[in-house]
């Protein structure tokens, strides 16, 4: 991934995990920010691969088309 193609978000941690975080990047010699990328980029694997997390998406979808009928609606 090229530099400039990357988005900033902000990240609250709870103290304890931070500092856990910031223990795993210290032994693997490696920044925080690198392996939070990689557990998110996991986790988002995972859920790509979840059978209920298509599921939901597929609801959530189903009502938020609902809504934008119900929106356009001259009713």
């Amino acid at each position: 991934m090229a530099k400039d193609a990357t988005k900033n978000i902000l990240l609250r941690l709870d103290p304890e995990l931070a500092e856990r975080l910031q223990t795993v990047a210290s032994v693997e010699g490696r920044s925080v920010s690198d392996v939070a990328r990689e557990a998110i980029a996991a986790l988002v694997d995972q859920r790509r691969q979840d059978t209920q997390f298509s599921r939901l998406l597929e609801e959530n979808l189903s009502r938020h088309e609902e809504s934008l009928r119900r929106l356009r609606s001259d009713d």
